[in-house]
């Protein structure tokens, strides 16, 4: 008697394709067989994306195991991972208008300068500078430049070593406190589709 054939499936956290593209379980899944047949299981369809399904389509495990038993009924199917998983279609991207781009660079550049300046005049600065100024040097000066320029430089430097870009260069391997934020909430959003939003079998 011949051993029975068994496929390990685990399913990815998310894949991105194109509209139209046909998914097939070798994009969605990794998947190990004893059987001869691996290539033939791996290409098997899961489903075409229509434009009703939207930019995100929900993949369940159940979805998955009904494609491959239907196609392949001897084959044992064992699900190691998680049960849902997202497809992300992806859409042509609209060309960015410079305009844009230079009054958004403005608005941002403003708000920061103003947030900046309504914290120093909070915590007094002007003052602490003078004080500082008068302990080092015995003598008052309403402007002591020789801090405040320092200092203003020494602003600019930390807010470029926190966020660890200088432009394009980057000054090490670890992510910033914007990219954190911003892997933060696209992994929310990803558990909320998979939390709320009907599979594809679901759909169909």
């Amino acid at each position: 008697m011949a051993d029975p054939t068994h496929a390990y499936v685990k399913l990815k956290e998310k894949i991105q394709t194109h509209p139209g593209e046909t998914v097939r379980i070798r994009h969605v899944a990794e998947l190990v067989t004893n059987s001869p047949s691996e290539t033939a299981i791996q290409d098997t369809a899961l489903h075409t994306l229509r434009p009703q399904d939207g930019n995100r389509y929900v993949v369940d495990i159940i979805q998955v195991i009904e494609a491959l038993q239907h196609k392949h009924p001897t084959l044992l199917v064992h699900n190691i991972g998680a049960e849902r998983m997202i497809v992300e279609v992806l859409t042509p991207r609209k060309k960015i208008s410079m305009l844009l781009v230079l009054f958004v660079w403005i608005v941002l550049f403003i708000g920061s300068g103003l947030a900046i300046m309504n914290f120093h005049t909070d915590v007094s600065m002007p003052e602490v500078h003078e004080r500082i100024y008068e302990l080092i040097t015995g003598k008052k000066n309403s402007h002591p430049l020789i801090i405040q320029i320092p200092y203003s430089f020494g602003v600019g430097a930390g807010m470029i070593l926190f966020f660890n870009h200088l432009f394009r260069k980057r000054f090490n391997e670890e992510p910033s406190p914007l990219e954190l934020e911003m892997f933060l909430y696209q992994q929310n959003v990803d558990d909320y589709v998979l939390a709320n939003e009907a599979t594809g079998a679901k759909k169909e």
